[in-house]
């Protein structure tokens, strides 16, 4: 005789609080025109309400701009100086939403990103990647998104022209999103 078991159905509704420890906020962007460097933000907070409705859901982030890290201590020393995130006079990047819209797996975030004080529109498309109750009884939400912003839009300007033509480092940059958010009671 065998027995089946179905695991309760959870529901996606509900406000969330990100995980910071399995929760990865990152970019990429070109250098001299060969190859991409990889760096993230170590330390961040956000919240997200999540309804059966999408257009009355949100999300919001700040991240602390001096948590950057690409892995090499001079690139992260310059990449938070002056010539990029300033983040002596700009200490956070902020994310809020201002529309949400649903289609299947696929949630369309749409808000105003704010770097070094100025504001510009950003959509994020996230893949919902599951929902699940942890060994700890919290019930997790995951999403993957990622979006491709233009520095120079916020401000961020510097640049070097390269020998071989190009530039330094690439005006556009790649954000990235891999989000572990916990249910909130």
């Amino acid at each position: 005789m065998t027995t089946e078991t179905t695991a309760p159905a959870l529901d996606l509704a509900g406000d969330y609080q990100l995980d910071p420890a399995h929760t990865r906020i990152g970019f990429t962007a070109r250098h001299a025109m060969v190859t991409k460097v990889r760096g993230s933000f170590g330390e961040f907070r956000g919240s997200a309400h999540i309804d059966e409705d999408p257009s009355t859901s949100s999300a919001e982030i700040v991240i602390a701009t001096n948590s950057l890290t690409t892995g090499q201590e001079q690139r992260d020393g310059h990449v938070q100086g002056d010539d990029f995130l300033a983040v002596n006079v700009y200490p956070e990047i902020t994310f809020r939403s201002t529309a949400v819209e649903r289609d299947g797996d696929v949630w369309r975030i749409t808000g105003d990103l704010t770097i070094r004080d100025v504001t510009k529109p950003v959509t994020v498309d996230f893949e919902f990647t599951g929902l699940a109750k942890d060994p700890f009884g919290n019930v997790r939400a995951g999403f993957e998104g990622s979006t491709t912003i233009n520095r120079k839009d916020w401000g961020i300007t510097f640049n070097a022209a390269l020998e071989t033509g190009g530039v330094l480092v690439s005006e556009k940059v790649g954000l990235e999103f891999d989000i572990s958010a916990i249910k909130q009671a």
